[in-house]
């Protein structure tokens, strides 16, 4: 039987193998990844996905993101300041450098066609195999024995029609979110055997795994905007300074970079080193027998100054809201029709395509196109 260590020895060495390719012909790939709307994006979402997607667009990847506002609903019994949330990531991302006119910025609900391909592609899997996906797993238990929705139930499928509706090649992920890959994989070869007669009508597409560090909250547990802990990318330079003030450290004062010993101090060090590009040993051996203090003093100067002109320009962008306005109406509009195409293809293979009429006759069996 592969473990799951053996499982993920594959996969990273199926990820780096993808990353030399990328790098020998980035035209090749398309890259699909997105966010929930559910609040401002802050440093760890930065550094985690935010500047890969920029990465990959510099290097000449055809990028996808998708702001997943129907997900929002998965585990909430309301939608919130949705419209907000919706702007706010939109800043985010322009200001972080994703350039509109080379990425594709869109939202779920206004794909109507993506959405269908849900139907077909539900048609392919289990509620077991649902039931054991590790996202599920997790929102299920953390219910505490409320009834999940079945939004959250079909959630890896909805992601599996997010990167195959516009034929995504390449997904970032970290290791928690495999499954979901690995998922989708399993979705495109069933419906290519099943109704396409083994036509490759979606590819399978590949993890591409994440190589940043996990930043720590404040509070020295996950950092996430539901828990307050995050430095929010629109943040203050005071506001900043605030946050970062009543980070949890510990009382030896000898600052030295130990992530198994030392969680919350080394976090603060690597979130130095993520801003500057310095060694987080080198910068614990700058602050010495400086203590806690001296240590934010030193995380609060680099992180603002690294997220200096990013604020700037997302103060530009919101300035003027219709430009911001446009470039979701453009992304709308292109994935709509990516979207409309695919599922055109789909709807052919299925014996689905009625605007000929009457229908040409196939042995039965047989697939279409």
């Amino acid at each position: 039987m592969t473990t799951s260590t053996e499982s993920f020895a594959v996969s990273a060495a199926r990820s780096a193998d993808l990353e030399a390719r990328i790098v020998d012909h980035p035209e090749r790939f398309r890259v699909l990844t997105g966010d929930r709307p559910t609040g401002a994006l802050h440093l760890g979402h930065y550094f985690g996905t935010l500047a890969n997607r920029v990465r990959l667009q510099r290097a000449g990847v055809e990028v996808f993101v998708v702001i997943a506002d129907y997900q929002v609903i998965t585990d909430r019994d309301g939608v919130g300041r949705l419209a907000g949330n919706v702007h706010e990531l939109l800043l985010d991302y322009l200001a972080a450098g994703l350039d509109p006119t080379i990425t594709t910025i869109f939202t779920h609900s206004a794909v109507p066609a993506l959405n269908q391909l849900i139907l077909p592609f539900l048609s392919l899997v289990t509620v077991p195999e649902l039931e054991r996906n590790p996202t599920v797993r997790a929102e299920a238990e953390a219910a505490g024995g409320r009834a999940v929705s079945g939004l959250l139930l079909t959630y890896p499928v909805h992601q599996a029609a997010d990167i195959l509706f516009c034929n995504g090649s390449v997904v970032p992920v970290g290791r928690d979110q495999l499954p979901h890959v690995e998922m989708t994989r399993l979705i495109a070869r069933r419906f290519n055997e099943r109704y396409a007669g083994g036509a490759p009508v979606f590819v399978e597409p590949d993890a591409l795994l994440t190589t940043a560090p996990a930043l720590l909250g404040t509070d020295g547990t996950k950092m996430s905007k539901s828990r307050g802990n995050a430095i929010e990318l629109r943040a203050t330079p005071d506001e900043t300074a605030r946050l970062i003030r009543r980070a949890k450290t510990d009382a030896d004062r000898t600052i030295t970079y130990d992530p198994v010993g030392r969680p919350e101090v080394a976090s603060l060090l690597l979130t130095a080193s993520l801003c500057t590009g310095s060694d987080p040993e080198r910068i614990a051996a700058s602050v010495g027998n400086g203590g806690g203090r001296a240590l934010k003093d030193l995380v609060t100067e680099a992180v603002n100054e690294h997220l200096r002109p990013l604020r700037q320009r997302r103060a530009e962008f919101g300035a003027d809201p219709g430009p911001v306005r446009e470039v979701l109406r453009a992304g709308n509009t292109r994935a709509t029709a990516i979207a409309g195409t695919t599922l055109d293809r789909v709807r052919e293979v299925m014996d689905m395509a009625y605007s000929q009429w009457p229908p040409a006759v196939r042995p039965a069996g047989s697939p279409a196109g």
